[in-house]
């Protein structure tokens, strides 16, 4: 087996009915009826596939996205449906260059905020949340590999470096087991750095718990994937597995894209659609196209000197494209409702990556620790920045694509951020955190929200959670929900 596959704790899709992706009803895999006309105060084709109609051939399902035609055959008010998106950052961020100055709308861009002018009234920025499981509270140091572990948990982690790991479930597995039985996968675990499942990597504490922010259970992390090109065969494959399979060698034999197999069914489908449909049919299937040739570009493995160790084919060696495919694979799988959950870990807690591309050879975690000095804060601000603009070409990406009335930015709701504030002074309250987009018209964006110091951030998670319509009684150290995301 390979060491990648061994160091998986969990499954890349994390399904609700099986081990792989949940059971569609057969009727939706019926070919596309007669076209039917129904008139909701416009003209348009529309056929009475379900939204769930996928295009087929050799060993390739592509999933359709939310389009009005397809959804006005299916209910009377078409309505997209929410997703929830977690992105962690670790070594957390040099505060005087995040926080705003003004609160509300039209607050200031921080010079790491600067990259997300283009997304700017679409997030808010939010102060004062606290994750105080983050904190030692009695266990001593080891706050990186706390601040993955509490993430998304808001549960203090046992400190251990053996196999008895506990947090608790996280935010996106609470919404996946409860809504995920509604997509092919309840969630969506990325990464960008593979990590450890044993072992000690911080202080004590199993790497378990600086490689992972999705827990399943107390005792269970979830396994990112790393490998966009797997990510991608996952989504667009027929097998229950998510294995492309032998089309998979025949394709790559006859050198074609996959949209070359499913080009009668895509035809067959346009003439049952919209103009408006045609054309984001067309948007979409070009759009898969364009990760696919870079995905399909060659990869031959190579050195990675920020990582130390060679590249496996098929991630890219530039962390920059890596991060953007990753984002690519983020927004395909909500764009088909393949899954509306998601998590994403940009590097794992205690990353020591450096950053050349920025002019950065240092690694990120020594930066951290600057101790003010003016020289490695100018480095981490470049990192910090960096980050932030991978998070806009993500925003950016989802804005582009129209939903309904809206788009599927409007529909999502996106938390950015980390579980320390200040990477030299590893502390908990006052965390940088984004939340981007509308949640399907449930958020006013576009403000610099404060809230008042020590308000759990997992107040936050069940805020969300309400919006997918699946709160618990609690979450983590939550005390009730967090006010003031819509006025």
């Amino acid at each position: 087996m390979a060491t990648g596959q061994r160091e998986r704790v969990g499954s890349l899709f994390r399904s609700g009915s099986s081990p792989f992706e949940n059971t569609w009803p057969e009727k939706d895999s019926r070919p596309f009826p007669p076209t039917n006309t129904i008139n909701h105060g416009v003209e348009m084709k529309i056929t009475n596939v379900s939204r769930r109609t996928v295009l087929r051939g050799l060993g390739v399902s592509i999933a359709l996205p939310w389009m009005e035609s397809l959804s006005l055959a299916a209910e009377a008010t078409p309505t997209p449906p929410k997703r929830m998106g977690l992105i962690f950052v670790p070594n957390g961020v040099h505060p005087r260059d995040w926080r705003p100055k003004r609160t509300g709308y039209d607050f200031d861009l921080t010079p790491i905020l600067k990259p997300l002018a283009g997304v700017q009234d679409d997030l808010c920025v939010l102060s004062g949340l606290t994750h105080d499981k983050g904190r030692a509270n009695g266990d001593g140091p080891g706050d990186h590999a706390r601040s993955a572990s509490v993430f998304l948990t808001g549960a203090q982690p046992r400190k251990t470096s053996g196999a008895n790991i506990r947090s608790g479930i996280s935010v996106d597995q609470v919404a996946a087991q409860a809504v995920g039985n509604q997509t092919r996968f309840a969630s969506l675990e990325l990464g960008c750095e593979q990590g450890r499942t044993a072992g000690s990597c911080d202080s004590g504490y199993s790497c378990a718990y600086s490689s992972s922010i999705s827990w399943s259970s107390e005792s269970t992390p979830v396994g990112k994937e790393t490998n966009p090109r797997l990510v991608f065969e996952r989504l667009f494959s027929t097998d229950k597995k998510g294995s492309l399979g032998p089309g998979q060698a025949r394709r790559e034999a006859l050198q074609k894209s996959i949209l070359d197999f499913i080009s009668d069914d895509a035809k067959r489908l346009q003439s049952r659609l919209g103009k408006t449909d045609q054309r984001k049919l067309d948007e979409y299937l070009t759009g898969v196209r364009e990760v696919e040739q870079r995905l399909t570009r060659k990869q031959e493995p190579e050195f990675d000197h920020d990582l130390q160790y060679p590249v496996p084919a098929g991630v890219p060696s530039d962390y920059g494209e890596h991060v953007r495919l990753m984002c690519d694979m983020m927004v395909l799988a909500f764009q088909t409702d393949s899954t509306r959950i998601a998590s994403f870990m940009f590097a794992n807690a205690s990353s020591n990556r450096s950053y050349r591309t920025v002019g950065v050879p240092d690694g990120h975690h020594d930066l951290s620790h600057h101790g003010d000095n003016e020289a490695k804060l100018d480095k981490i601000r470049k990192i910090n920045i960096y980050h932030t603009t991978q998070l806009a070409y993500l925003l950016e990406k989802m804005k582009s694509i129209r939903e309904g009335d809206g788009t599927l930015l409007d529909n999502s709701m996106i938390v950015y951020g980390s579980a320390i504030n200040d990477g030299n002074r590893h502390n908990n309250e006052n965390l940088p955190i984004v939340l981007a987009g509308r949640g399907g018209g449930t958020i006013d964006p576009g403000r610099h929200v404060v809230y008042e110091q020590e308000t759990p951030m997992c107040n936050l998670f069940m805020s969300l959670l309400d919006r997918m319509n699946c709160a618990p009684e609690f979450h983590g150290d939550s005390t009730g929900f967090l006010g003031n995301l819509q006025i």
